[in-house]
This record gives C-alpha cells, sequence and structure tokens, in this order.
C-alpha cells in the first residue's frame, strides 16, 4: 500500500531534519573534564572557587582545606598570598552554572547531601538568596577615595611573615598533633618563646617536651626576636619574603 502523496513528502521532510540533527558534531563529556573538574578531588567541580592570581578553579572546600598546609597554586605553585592565600579566592558562579547544566543531576545532588547533613545535625536548611527587583535607586554622594576599601586589612604591627617547618621529634615522642596552619603572621618584636608558645598549643604537646627552632644553622635562643633574627640572618632565611623557622621536638637532657 502507498502513502499519499503529502504523507509520503511529510515523512522526507521528517528524514531530512533527523539527517540535520545526525550532522550536528556530538563531543563526549569526558572531552571537557580539564574544565569541569577539581584537580583536588578530581570530582565535578562544587562551589566553583577561583584564585585571582593564577585563574585555577577548585571546589571551595577542597582549596580551602589545602591552603591549611601551603600558600601556593596546587596546580601552578604560584604563592597565592605569603601568610593568607584565602583572601585571594573568588566564587566563579558563571562556571558552576556551567557545570550544573553539563552534568545531569549533579545539582539535584548536591542539594540532597546538603540538605541530609543539616537533617542529620538538626541544623535548619539555608535558603539560597533571592534578589528581588529594587525600586529606583538614589545616588547619594560620597567622598572621593583613591583607594578603595578592602574586605580584608592586616594591622600594619603584624610586620613578620614566618613559615614553620617540622623536621620531626626524637624517638620516644609521638604523642602530638600536626601543625596545620604552617603560616604565621606576627609582630616583629615577638620572641622565639612566643613561637615555641604558639607550636605547644597548636600541637598539644606535653611539658616534658622540648622545642628546638633552628633558622639556617643557628639554634635560636628563647630572648631572640623575630625582628633581629630576620635582619640579621638576611636574605637567606627567607622564601618568597617568608622568614623560615625549622623546629624540632626533643626529650629533655638528663643531667
Amino acid at each position: 500500500m502507498s502513502l499519499p502523496y503529502g504523507h509520503r513528502g511529510h515523512e522526507g521532510s521528517a528524514n531530512l531534519s533527523d539527517s540535520d540533527s545526525e550532522d550536528e558534531p556530538k563531543l563526549p563529556l569526558n572531552q571537557f573534564y580539564p574544565y569541569i573538574r577539581c584537580a583536588l578531588c578530581c570530582g565535578f567541580l562544587i562551589d566553583a572557587t577561583t584564585i585571582t592570581e593564577c585563574l585555577h578553579t577548585f571546589c571551595k572546600s577542597c582549596i580551602v582545606k589545602h591552603f591549611f598546609y601551603s600558600n601556593r597554586c596546587p596546580t601552578c605553585s604560584i604563592v597565592v598570598h605569603q601568610t593568607q592565600p584565602l583572601y585571594n579566592i573568588r566564587p566563579d558562579r558563571q562556571l558552576q552554572d556551567i557545570v550544573y547544566k553539563m552534568v545531569p543531576f549533579l545539582e539535584e545532588s548536591e542539594r540532597e547531601q546538603m540538605s541530609n547533613f543539616y537533617k542529620a545535625r538538626g541544623l535548619d536548611i539555608p535558603k539560597p538568596v533571592v534578589l528581588s527587583p529594587s525600586g529606583p535607586v538614589v545616588l547619594k554622594r560620597q567622598k572621593k577615595d583613591n583607594n578603595p576599601p578592602s574586605m580584608f586589612t592586616i594591622p600594619p604591627e603584624l610586620d613578620v611573615s614566618l613559615l614553620l617547618e617540622f623536621v620531626g621529634a626524637e624517638e620516644g615522642i609521638n604523642n602530638f598533633k600536626p601543625l596545620e596552619r604552617r603560616y604565621v603572621r606576627v609582630s616583629g618584636e615577638a620572641t622565639v618563646r612566643h613561637v615555641e608558645l604558639f607550636i605547644r598549643r597548636k600541637m598539644e604537646l606535653s611539658p616534658t617536651c622540648q622545642v628546638d627552632v633552628v633558622c639556617g644553622d643557628h639554634l635560636l635562643d628563647h630572648y631572640q626576636s623575630l625582628k633581629d633574627i630576620q635582619n640579621s640572618m638576611g636574605e637567606e632565611a627567607l622564601q618568597d619574603g617568608l622568614l623560615v623557622l625549622h623546629f624540632g621536638l626533643v626529650l629533655p637532657t638528663q643531667s
């Protein structure tokens, strides 16, 4: 049985449109992985956050955890900030929208996990921010300021940036926590004793444990100030503008 001419023509046009759609290039999702996946967790970007110094992007939780142990970009190793790398990261909402559009069900899955997280802890689920349409904008005259206000300001008295490098513990010293904050900004008037107390508090050291602090090849005394150490040691004690102090845990000498 032959089809009517009109029906046959409609079928031909349908076949033509199907062939046109088949001619469109289709790329597999894995070709976009370098742009939509986090280099730290190897998963798809969640709360995409970009480093302003080099424009590399990671999950927000991943890059925040990374900056507990390093002040460098995980991808290119550029110094993000000497002591506060979190100052130089920004949310990348456009990229996050692209990821959600490219990966099916990712956004719904993330919302469900967040909801379960808050419910399991008896907390209120935070509501998304909705920007309501505003009325006419009324401009107010403000004083001219050539320097726009910064979100973060570092007090001028904190003039020495430290990098604390743990070199190890003597045999028999086991019960201590790792030092998570290796980058510290302090006053140059602070002494080696202050640094030792900071290390003891953060690592929860036993009072019987001794902390030896070294700069270069010199074992430092408790009374020495950081500014004096930096001035006397010069450039050889600095790394990317940071005063590098090595410290180790030893047992007290028995007389």
